[in-house]
């Protein structure tokens, strides 16, 4: 059995909490062909929109129809281009485009299908037609399975950074297929993982603990026993419900699902948001550089950053930034240029996620300028 009490093909199911809006996410294999029969109870009416991309819709675009049809659900679907750069203004109105269309009423579910990017798009799509319609989630990557499908952050990006327009719009259901994971390159797979690394690291010392004797198990997709996996994506999709209904609009202790995003974020816009790196080894990246800034402002044992940089070594994730992009050389005062636009900007200060240990994370806008700055150029030399 898994530390969940399931068995090796078992499905989980974990609720996140926010009253009559709240919902679940059902995690385990098989729920794509299943998707019909799970997504019928939170429909207003038997039909849906789905949004998918063009690597996504050849492998699971007809089994999800198909599987819609079996209960007398009709689907209408646009295919949009794969990768970061989808998460614009134009794709943005090239899908509500089609959703007018097709002549979604404000009873039509909207249905994500796809990685992070996907579900972003769609659920900030689904959240201003007809001033806001339902969308259920089903993300086919690991990282939009523990991190982007779940809590109701939908947006997209604009030149001047990451997620600075969107808003806030709650799925009615996440399906978290772990079939899907198969598809994925290795990269895109370990990229996820340092999401799941995450969780760990904010406030569960003893879920880090075992990632570093399970993460290798969990990753690996040819086994047949996937408890590993199903445990790592319940157990995050646990910590991050948790913290959304404790906090939903991030006023707060939301914010501590960010711990390596402020580098993250700058270190993608100077990449320019392209396949040079991606989201989740940014996010690894990032969660180095906070441990390392903790400790060396004395606020974190050297010997917890070195073991959360250790870790992330071990399974193949980047720990260290990209020298140059396509920009030229990266600096310390380019990465801190994208920062001071942050979304988490409060009266001109940047906030950072930082560590009292592993498992200790904590909310501050209050890092010295040089320290910083010392901090990214060991980084980058």
């Amino acid at each position: 059995m898994s530390p969940d009490g399931h068995g090796a093909t078992g499905q989980t199911t974990v609720k996140v909490d926010l009253g009559e809006r709240g919902y679940d996410i059902i995690i385990g294999a098989g729920l794509i062909a299943r998707a019909g029969e799970l997504i019928a109870p939170v429909l207003k009416q038997k039909r849906v929109f789905i949004v998918t991309d063009s690597n996504v819709a050849p492998h699971y675009l007809k089994p999800l129809s198909a599987s819609l049809g079996q209960r007398g659900i009709a689907s209408d679907h646009v295919v949009v281009p794969a990768g970061e750069a989808t998460k614009s203004f134009d794709h943005l109105a090239h899908v509500l485009d089609a959703m007018l269309a097709a002549k979604c009423e404000r009873k039509t579910m909207i249905v994500a299908l796809g990685g992070g990017v996907v579900g972003d798009l769609a659920g900030f799509a689904a959240s201003i037609l007809l001033r806001g319609v339902d969308f259920v989630q089903i993300p086919t990557t690991l990282l939009s399975q523990v991190d982007s499908s779940v809590g109701g952050k939908t947006g997209i990006n604009t030149r001047a950074g990451k997620n600075l327009v969107g808003s806030f719009h709650q799925p009615r259901l996440v399906l978290a297929d772990i079939d899907t994971l198969a598809t994925l390159p290795r990269r895109e797979v370990l990229a996820g993982y340092a999401e799941v690394a995450k969780y760990g690291l904010i406030e569960d010392a003893a879920f880090f603990a075992w990632l570093e004797g399970n993460a290798q198990a969990a990753l690996d997709l040819s086994r047949a026993d996937k408890t590993a996996l199903v445990h790592a994506i319940a157990a995050s999709c646990r910590a991050k419900a948790k913290i959304v209904g404790a906090d939903e609009k991030e006023a707060g202790v939301r914010a501590l699902l960010n711990l390596g995003h402020t580098f993250g974020h700058a270190l993608e816009a100077e990449m320019g948001y392209g396949e040079g790196l991606l989201h989740g080894e940014a996010v690894a990246i990032g969660m180095v550089l906070a441990f390392d800034l903790s400790a060396r402002l004395g606020l974190c044992p050297a010997a917890d950053a070195a073991r959360a940089k250790a870790h992330l070594v071990k399974l193949g994730l980047p720990v260290s930034p990209p020298k140059a992009g396509p920009k030229g050389a990266i600096t310390p005062d380019k990465l801190i240029a994208h920062m001071a636009v942050d979304k988490k900007v409060q009266d001109g200060a940047v906030t950072f996620i930082l560590a009292r240990g592993i498992g200790q994370a904590f909310i501050t806008n209050d890092v010295p300028p040089d320290a910083l700055t010392a901090v990214l150029a060991d980084a980058l030399s």
